[in-house]
């Protein structure tokens, strides 16, 4: 058995498909499947029942997958320590930002995070909440920024700031050029939401539910930008993260955007990262730097 062999296995449970399996590996589907038929007759057991549309792991193969996983993080961690002192704060680091945050933060952190640490390397993965938390817990990713709560105690949770929402209306609107609303002037009205998965949905009802307001039936944007030019089209109201209506986002002339009253409905951010991390020194000194932003960025 080798490390190879085991990543192998673990790209089909990932993708349950060889030739997607193979192209994520970098190799070929024959020498995919021939290594994994390997493995299995070394183990004397079946990882994977193989039917022509359909690839599932057998029930021991689940189990055996899981162990492989864990031995996979720890390699990559030793790996990590070796570099991490072979060259003193240098690092390759994967960190999951979700949809509705990452266009608007990442212009505001990438260059401050590049002059302070100039030898680590952040690749940004832009993934669902749900998909960001996995990829933590499953070790693809080395951090991750996410809205609370996270419900994940093997994570680290890092405050990072909290970003208010203001409410966007069609510039005709009868509330266009209020100075500012409290949360139940939306009472009684449709507002428009994002689709499911996405955590700012959810944080939406949450205030739609306790202003006494509904979501719009019938329509559920993918995005914000969607959400954007919807209410530009005069179609109805939405609320907006402070960032995505603050430069360098570009405003629309027909959308007004009308902060709360304090205290304004708000989500909190924070930095994730798994307690094991060998790179916790260095993911707590790049919180930090995210943690430091203009609080016109955040708050009407």
């Amino acid at each position: 058995m080798n490390l190879q062999d085991l990543r192998y296995a673990v790209a089909v449970d990932d993708h349950r498909h060889f030739g997607r399996a193979a192209e994520a590996c970098f190799v070929s589907q024959p020498t995919l499947s021939s290594q994994l038929r390997k493995l299995e007759d070394e183990l004397g057991v079946a990882l994977f029942e193989r039917a022509p549309r359909n690839v599932m792991p057998t029930a021991v193969g689940r189990l055996i997958l899981h162990h492989a996983r864990g031995v996979l993080v720890e390699v990559d961690q030793i790996e990590a320590l070796a570099k991490a002192a072979a060259e003193p704060g240098a690092a390759t680091l994967q960190i999951g930002v979700f949809p509705t945050l990452a266009p608007y933060l990442l212009p505001h952190v990438v260059g401050p995070l590049h002059e302070r640490f100039p030898l680590v390397e952040l690749l940004w993965v832009e993934e669902k909440t749900e998909q960001v938390v996995e990829g933590l817990l499953g070790g693809h990713l080395d951090a991750g920024l996410l809205a609370l709560p996270i419900d994940a105690p093997q994570l680290h949770q890092e405050p990072l700031f909290t970003e208010d929402f203001v409410l966007a209306v069609p510039a005709d609107h009868e509330l266009a050029d209020a100075t500012s609303v409290a949360p139940e002037v939306l009472a009684g009205t449709d507002v428009l939401l994002l689709t499911d998965g996405h955590c700012l949905r959810d944080q939406a009802l949450e205030v739609c539910s306790m202003a006494g307001a509904a979501e719009r039936h019938g329509f559920r944007a993918t995005s914000l930008e969607t959400l954007r030019q919807m209410v530009a089209a005069g179609v109805g109201v939405t609320l907006l993260p402070k960032m995505s209506v603050s430069p360098p986002v570009t405003q629309s002339d027909h959308v007004s955007t009308v902060p709360f009253e304090a205290p304004a409905p708000n989500r909190q951010i924070a930095m994730f990262w798994r307690r094991s991390s060998v790179h916790a020194g260095l993911l707590a000194q790049l919180a930090a730097v995210i943690a430091d932003l203009p609080d016109e960025l955040l708050h009407a």
